[in-house]
């Protein structure tokens, strides 16, 4: 994790926000901090990577992600639907 100090921010003060990011954000990637000293305060900015997206459908009465596991019934169910959209 790549750590920005824009001002003068002691030792204690990134350690005390590292571990706050920490408890938080547990789970995240975080991969850069920014912290600028702001009076009394720090003000703390960070970034983290994109995590992947997968889409989950109610399809056939099934939670599924995708289709490559319907047997040709189930398959040929879902390609007979009326299917929905907005209009523009």
């Amino acid at each position: 994790m790549e750590i920005i100090k824009n001002g003068d921010v002691n030792e204690a003060e990134e350690a005390a926000v590292l571990e706050m990011l920490g408890e938080k954000h547990a789970g995240e990637d975080i991969y850069k901090v920014e912290l600028t000293p702001n009076g009394e305060y720090v003000d703390v900015k960070y970034y983290t990577h994109k995590r992947p997206f997968e889409r989950i459908r109610r399809i056939t009465g099934y939670l599924v992600g995708t289709l490559d596991r319907f047997n040709n019934a189930k398959a040929a169910e879902e390609r007979e639907r009326v299917k929905h959209g907005l209009a523009r």
